[in-house]
C-alpha cells in the first residue's frame, strides 16, 4: 500500500532527548515499522510546501498517519479540507496520541476532542475487542511503563468500535483506540505515543499500527454522490 506519514516535526527541533528517541523524526519512526510490511512510505512535514500532502501526493496515499501536537493551529485550512475530502474519499486516516487536537480531527468528529492529560504515567492497556482485525496478534493485556495520561471523559462521538482501554497508575481509564467511518473513509484514533516515550519499540503498539493501516485501507473510492434517482420498481 501506498502510506503518507504526516508529523509536524517540531519536537524534533526543540529537544535533544527526541531526537535521541527518533533520530529520523517520529515519522522516520512510524515509517520504519510500516516498511516491515513492504509498505511504500511517503514521509510528509510542516515546513513542506502545502505541508507535503499536495493533490498528486494525497491522490496516491491509501492510508494517512497524523502525529501532530504543539503546531495544530499552524496547519493550514485549505489542507485540513483536502485531507477531509480525501478521506470522505476513501482514504484511511489514523489518527495518533495527540493528534486528538489536530484540525483534521476536530472536524471529522463535529466535537472539541477535549480529555483529561498528565505527563508521565504507567499505563496497561486493556484489548477489549480481541476479535476486531486491528487487535489481530496483540496481547490482551500489555504495560508502558512510561506514558503521557490522558483520561475520560474524551469528548468524542460515539466510535464505532472501541477496541483498547488504557488503565493508567492514578486510576484513569480511557478509550485508547477507537474507530469511526466518515463517507467511505475509515477512521482509527490510537492513544499512545508521546514524544518522549518509548511506545513505538512496543511490539504491541508496533503490530497495532501495522494493522491499522491494512484494515484502513480503502475498499471503496469516490465521494458518495448526490444523484436524482429513478424509481426501479414501475
Amino acid at each position: 500500500m501506498n502510506v503518507t506519514i504526516w508529523n509536524e516535526n517540531l519536537h524534533e527541533q526543540k529537544s535533544e532527548k527526541v531526537r535521541e528517541l527518533h533520530p529520523k523524526g517520529i515519522h522516520g519512526t512510524i515509517a520504519a515499522i510500516l516498511e516491515e510490511e513492504g509498505h511504500v512510505c511517503t514521509l510528509a512535514t510542516l515546513d513542506m510546501e502545502e505541508h507535503g500532502l499536495t493533490e498528486e501526493v494525497l491522490a496516491n496515499t491509501d492510508v494517512l498517519l497524523w502525529w501532530g501536537h504543539i503546531g495544530h493551529r499552524l496547519v493550514s485550512d485549505e489542507i485540513v479540507e483536502r485531507v477531509y475530502n480525501r478521506v470522505q474519499e476513501g482514504m484511511g486516516l489514523i489518527v495518533l496520541h495527540s493528534g486528538h487536537h489536530s484540525k483534521i480531527f476536530k472536524k471529522l468528529m463535529g466535537t472539541t476532542c477535549n480529555l483529561k492529560w498528565r505527563h508521565g504515567a504507567r499505563e496497561r492497556i486493556w484489548t477489549i475487542k480481541p476479535s476486531h482485525p486491528i487487535a489481530a496478534g496483540v496481547e490482551d493485556g500489555f504495560l508502558l511503563e512510561c506514558e503521557e495520561m490522558y483520561g475520560e471523559a474524551f469528548d468524542i462521538p460515539n466510535p464505532e468500535d472501541v477496541i483498547f482501554m488504557g488503565w493508567f497508575n492514578g486510576g484513569e481509564v480511557f478509550r485508547s483506540g477507537c474507530t469511526w467511518t466518515r463517507g467511505n473513509g475509515k477512521i482509527f484514533y490510537f492513544q499512545p505515543g508521546h514524544e518522549t516515550d518509548s511506545a513505538y519499540k512496543n511490539p504491541n503498539v508496533r503490530q497495532i499500527i501495522k494493522n491499522t493501516v491494512k484494515w484502513a485501507c480503502p475498499t471503496v473510492r469516490g465521494a458518495i454522490p448526490v444523484m436524482k434517482f429513478e424509481p426501479l420498481e414501475k
